[in-house]
């Protein structure tokens, strides 16, 4: 296990890389997300979704997580696209009053769009988390620049016309072509950390995540996972999200909702190889996962 290389601080918080596994939870303000998950499923922003906001936003704080990740548009294979103004719609409530409720916590907001980031970095989010990478909105750099706000830069390759669909399993992206699956995806991750430096956003605070099940086979997400070192190696904090995704359904033919163990191979697998943040949807039992994964590889 790579010794710590740096420490980030994000008001209250300190992220010491390499010192122990920090863990996301994913709450999805959506109605269609892929796990079925979504707490917009039976209306949209209301005082009632609010309070279920607050409900899982403590119970997910209380089990151990270090970063809420919040996020209005499904990324699931499929989905259909949400613009500015309704993703506002869904996210901006729901951070301030998570934020009301729970003055210290640490909210990333997951989004593309900079109008997006900058209405949520100014409810009380401190993070963003682009499954784009800096590659779709060019403006969304510089607002994070200006609030200095720690990025996570996602390798994506998808496209809504490389979707399957399984009974059961639900949709998947096909892969994307790879020369060189490693090589294409470290380097496009480097071509992302260029775009965010060029906007004033130092090394410090940059963080990869290789896109567990975007644009990749089931084959090229295991070979992922397996050799994120290499992604480590590049001298960023990495996040994994593998929580409950097809990769796993496909491998072990089961439903988003059976995925739990299969989620637990791939976070204590990824953690042995270097992730720094581990995004989950089932907090407590990943915590455990994650404690007992740092206690075996990252011995004093």
């Amino acid at each position: 296990m790579q010794a710590p290389t740096s420490i980030l601080t994000i008001g209250n918080h300190r992220l010491a890389w390499g010192e122990r596994t920090y863990i996301m939870g994913v709450m999805n303000i959506t109605p269609d997300s892929f796990s079925g998950d979504g707490l917009l499923a039976h209306g949209f922003p209301s005082i009632g979704i609010l309070e279920d906001v607050k409900t899982l936003a403590g119970r997910f704080l209380a089990e151990g997580a270090d970063i809420l990740d919040i996020g209005g548009e499904s990324t699931r294979p499929g989905s259909l696209p949400v613009d500015a103004q309704e993703e506002m719609r869904r996210v901006v409530p729901a951070i301030q009053a998570i934020a009301a409720e729970f003055p210290d916590v640490l909210i990333s907001i997951d989004t593309c769009k900079a109008a997006v980031a900058e209405g949520a970095l100014q409810a009380g989010a401190a993070m963003v988390n682009d499954v784009w990478g800096f590659r779709a909105d060019p403006d969304l750099p510089a607002i994070a620049a200006r609030a200095r706000a720690p990025v996570i830069l996602m390798h994506n390759r998808s496209k809504p016309a490389n979707v399957e669909f399984r009974e059961r399993l639900g949709s998947a992206y096909r892969g994307g072509e790879y020369e060189n699956l490693m090589e294409d995806v470290c380097g496009e991750l480097m071509d992302s950390v260029r775009i965010a430096r060029a906007a004033g956003i130092p090394n410090e605070r940059i963080i990869l995540d290789p896109g567990i099940g975007f644009g990749k086979t089931v084959g090229q997400n295991l070979e992922l996972i397996d050799r994120l070192g290499e992604i480590r190696a590049l001298g960023f904090p990495v996040l994994l999200g593998p929580s409950r995704k097809s990769f796993i359904g496909y491998t072990l033919e089961l439903p988003p909702d059976q995925r739990l163990e299969g989620t637990a191979a791939a976070v204590g697998v990824g953690i042995t190889r270097g992730a720094d943040i581990i995004r989950v949807h089932d907090v407590a039992t990943m915590v455990r996962i994650a404690r007992m994964t740092d206690a075996l590889v990252r011995r004093r």
